[in-house]
Formats: structure tokens, C-alpha cells, sequence
């Protein structure tokens, strides 16, 4: 219970309205933080040679910390208060994204992507908290929780444009400089607009078990990627076998005390677990349809950033009409049915995928077609799920479900980009070394065996036949990579169809009883 919270409804005025709009800045650079990056990758290659592996844990390590804190920082927001929480986040968020935007070497971005992931975990509940504060009057909230959502929506859409925008002005930097304005404003402004507010029971924050989940995610997310990159070796298999271990202490801490930082017991339930489960598989493989895409864009197809950038909005067309008709179509058939429905929507997409090639039919028109069907089907599954964990989930456990989905976004898209980029990652090295033009200087041909990206990098600086043999051969050997990892998401998919009916295949009448 908060202390900002009246026993009446009292109507919201002007100046919670204006609090509102403050608030969406922290929630647009949050949202918008990784969509941006993937069209910044070709710069980001080209100035700082990272590696495969170095350029997915560029992706995914903000993911992976943020999830990995998201709970923990609700409960140090309910406890020290919800804005001083928020104008602490965003001043880290503000100096990390400086820290990032000047970054030297693949080291130190990642360094500061880890920052930026432990700053933005204090930004998005903080805000959701103060949303509820502020808006007292059901309808009023409803409507303001609306704003909330489609800002959270927005963010990954405009985002990309915003930042194909920079980069085609400035240097890949200007992605993470955009975020400072933002923050500066939301700290000259909130102190006047936005009410503190904290619990008056007394929380216990279990920082224990946030360091015991990322101690288990870390290692095992490193593992996994150096052992796809270099195979099997000692220290990699030790760190995923450390890693393994302290996931199950985690689980074991969880189960014991009082006061779980994730609720597993929920997990065991059925339906919840089933519901978070099919969220997981569905963040998780949009993410990695976002990263194929993008990169197909701009390192196959040529395209600036900002062309790339109009190019990979355009299936969210599909996705605005997808969503409503799956809200019709589960009234009728059930959400279970409707959601299975879109996970095989999904996989039809992967298909239509894994069937670009650059001497067919207009690669670009084939890659819209899938990622469209990709994007509207995973939409409309993400879109149902929640409405339907909510509908089964215990009244006393809505508030540890809401995290557990809220975690499972996060970690789903960390995930996905972790490992089926490690899958892309390694066909393309498989496919592309033996067609690299001999006598290409090492650094050359270690940046083109490593990456598409790191390949149109390294032909910058190549004579004209030798930089014309790359770019043939990396393109190739991309589509090659491209194919397998799109069926492999597919697969994913269609088994995710069989989990949802099976799993989630009573909630229609667990729904109506509830009612």
C-alpha cells in the first residue's frame, strides 16, 4: 500500500497529465534501447572489430541484466520511493549511455551496456508505480496504463527510425547520446510533477538472489556463445556447468524463503508456467527475427540505415490489424486456440524466410512477406497472454505473475539473440571461410570470417576484385546462415504450438468460472 494512495478515487488533473508525458521519456529510451543498436551494428564493426561472440553480448547483455534486476528494483523503489528511485536510474542511465556513445573497444561497450541494463531496471517500475499512483480514478488509469503500454509499443517501432536517422548524419554514438536529453529533462521537471511514493510495509529487498540468478545466466549465456564460437574447452564447459549449479541453488533459495524474488511456486501451476513459458518462446524468437532482418538490410541488401530502418517498420502495418482480430478471434475459439494460431502464423513466416535468396524472386518483397507473418503472429500470442495469465493467475500471486511476465520479456529476447545468434554466427563462419579470397591480411580476413558486418568493414579497405570476392562470399554464406536459423525458429514454433494447446488448453472455462 502505498502512502500516496487515498482511501477515495480522486480524479486526476493537468498536472498528472504532464507527469505522464515526463514520464514516457524514460520508457521510450528503455523501449527503444535495443531496436536502435542492431542498425547501429555495420558502424559499430567497423570502428571496433568485435568479434561474433563481442557482438552479441552487445545486444543481449543489457537484456540480460536488466531481467535479471527487474524485481529486485521494484521492491528497492517500494521501499527508498518509487521517484527518487527513478531520478537516480536516470542519471546512471544518462552517464552509462556518455560511457557507451565514447567506448574504445568491444570491452568497454559491453562494459557499459551492462551499466545501461542496471540503470534502465530501475526506470520501467519505477514509472509503472508512479503511473498507478498518480491515477487513482479506474477509468483514468486505465486509460493512462493505455498510454503506458503503447509508449513501451512505440519505442521499439520509432526507435529504429530515430536511429537510422543518426547514423545516417552522425557516428554510431548518437544512439546512445540521444538518450541524455531525455534523462536531463525528466530531471529537471520531476521533482515539480511527480509525488514521491513508498510502501509503508516494511519490504525486505533480496539483493542475494538477483546476484545468485545473474551468477547463473552469465556464465551459462557465456558458455553457450564460446563454445559455438571456438568448441569445446575447459573453461567455457566449467563456467556452464557453474552456472547450471547456481540456477538450481536459485531455484532452491526461491522455494524456501518467505519472500521470493520469483515466485516458482506459480511457475509449478500449470497454466501460469504454461503462459510464461509460451511468452518466453515468443520473445524469443521476435528478437531474433529483429537481428536477421536488420542485418539482411543493411550488410546484404546495401541499404543506409535510415532506408533499412523504413524497411523494417513496414510489417507493423500487419501487426496494428493482427492484434484486434486475435482479441475477436479468442472470444469465439478460446485464447489457447487463438495463440497456437499464431505461433503456426509465425512459423509459416520463418518458411517464407528461409526462402530469400538474392537471385530470386525480390528478396526484399519475400523478406517483408515473412517478417510480416512472423511479427503479426508472435504480436497477437504476446498480446493474448497477458490478458489470459491475469485470467487464471490466483488474486493473491497478480502482482508476482505481472513480474514473472515482465521477466520473461526480457529474458525471452536476451536469449533469443544470445543463441540463435550463436546458431547464425557459427553457420556463417562455417560457410564463409573457404570462399575468402587467399592473401587477405589476417585482421581482413578475421573480420570478414567473424561477422557480415565485420566483412563489409574489412572490404572498405580492400582492392576492388579482392573486396567484390568478400562481400560475394559473406552474402552467401549470411542466406546460408539466415535459412538454417530461421527452420531451427520455426521448429521452435511449431513445438511452441503443442505446448499451448496442452498447457494452456482449460483457460477458456477457467476464464468464464472466474467471471
Amino acid at each position: 500500500m502505498s502512502t500516496a494512495t487515498p482511501t477515495a478515487a480522486k480524479p486526476a488533473g493537468r498536472k498528472e497529465w504532464i507527469a505522464l508525458c515526463i514520464l514516457c521519456l524514460p520508457l521510450m529510451v528503455v523501449s527503444m534501447d535495443v531496436s536502435v543498436l542492431f542498425f547501429a551494428a555495420p558502424a559499430i564493426a567497423a570502428d571496433l572489430l568485435p568479434t561474433a561472440t563481442q557482438q552479441l553480448w552487445i545486444f543481449d547483455v543489457y537484456g540480460f541484466i536488466l531481467a535479471g534486476l527487474l524485481l529486485t528494483m521494484g521492491a528497492v523503489g517500494d521501499r527508498i520511493g518509487r521517484r527518487r528511485l527513478l531520478m537516480i536510474g536516470s542519471v546512471g542511465f544518462a552517464l552509462s549511455s556518455l560511457f557507451a556513445a565514447y567506448a574504445q573497444s568491444a570491452e568497454t561497450l559491453i562494459l557499459a551496456r551492462g551499466i545501461l541494463g542496471i540503470a534502465g531496471s530501475t526506470l520501467m517500475p519505477s514509472t509503472l508505480a508512479l503511473v498507478r499512483t498518480m491515477f487513482q480514478d479506474p477509468a483514468q488509469r486505465t486509460k493512462a496504463m493505455a498510454i503506458w503500454s503503447a509508449v513501451m509499443a512505440g519505442g521499439v517501432t520509432v526507435g529504429p527510425i530515430i536511429g537510422g536517422l543518426l547514423l545516417d548524419s552522425f557516428s554510431w554514438g548518437s544512439v546512445f547520446l540521444i538518450n541524455i536529453p531525455a534523462m536531463a529533462l525528466l530531471l529537471i521537471i520531476a521533482p515539480f510533477l511527480l509525488p514521491e511514493s513508498r510502501s509503508t510495509a516494511k519490504i525486505k529487498v533480496d539483493v542475494f538472489s538477483s546476484i545468485l540468478a545473474l551468477a547463473a545466466i552469465l556464465p551459462v549465456t557465456y558458455g553457450v556463445k564460446t563454445l559455438a564460437e571456438e568448441g569445446w574447452a575447459i573453461l567455457p564447459t566449467a563456467l556452464l556447468a557453474a552456472g547450471l549449479l547456481l540456477g538450481a541453488l536459485f531455484v532452491r533459495r526461491q522455494l524456501t524463503i518467505s519472500n521470493p524474488l520469483l515466485d516458482i511456486r506459480a511457475l509449478m501451476e500449470r497454466r501460469t508456467g504454461g503462459s510464461i513459458l509460451v511468452n518466453f518462446i515468443a520473445t524469443f524468437t521476435l528478437m531474433a527475427s529483429s537481428l536477421i532482418n536488420t542485418q539482411f538490410l543493411q550488410s546484404v541488401l546495401g541499404y543506409s540505415p535510415f532506408v533499412a530502418s523504413l524497411w523494417s517498420v513496414a510489417p507493423s502495418v500487419v501487426v496494428g490489424a493482427a492484434a484486434p482480430i486475435a482479441g475477436k478471434l479468442s472470444q469465439i475459439y478460446g485464447r489457447p486456440r487463438v495463440m497456437a494460431g499464431g505461433f503456426l502464423l509465425s512459423a509459416v513466416g520463418f518458411g517464407v524466410l528461409s526462402q530469400v535468396r538474392l537471385d530470386g524472386f525480390s528478396p526484399l518483397v519475400i523478406l517483408l512477406v515473412g517478417a510480416g507473418l512472423v511479427a503479426a503472429g508472435i504480436v497477437s500470442v504476446m498480446t493474448l497472454v497477458t490478458d489470459y495469465v491475469v485470467g487464471v493467475a490466483p488474486a493473491d500471486r497478480a502482482g508476482a505473475v505481472g513480474g514473472l511476465i515482465e521477466t520473461s520479456n526480457e529474458l525471452g529476447g536476451a536469449f533469443g539473440i544470445a543463441l540463435l545468434g550463436c546458431v547464425l554466427a557459427a553457420i556463417y563462419r562455417h560457410a564463409v571461410t573457404p570462399f575468402l579470397p587467399s592473401g587477405l591480411a589476417p585482421d581482413a580476413a578475421r573480420a570478414a570470417g567473424q561477422t557480415i558486418a565485420g566483412a563489409s568493414a574489412a572490404a572498405l579497405h580492400l582492392p576492388a576484385d579482392a573486396a567484390a570476392q568478400v562481400m560475394k562470399a559473406s552474402r552467401e554464406a549470411f542466406i546460408t546462415a539466415m535459412h538454417a536459423t530461421c527452420l531451427i525458429s520455426g521448429v521452435i514454433l511449431l513445438l511452441a504450438t503443442a505446448v499451448t494447446l496442452v498447457m494452456l488448453r482449460d483457460q477458456k472455462k477457467a476464464v468464464h468460472t472466474a467471471a
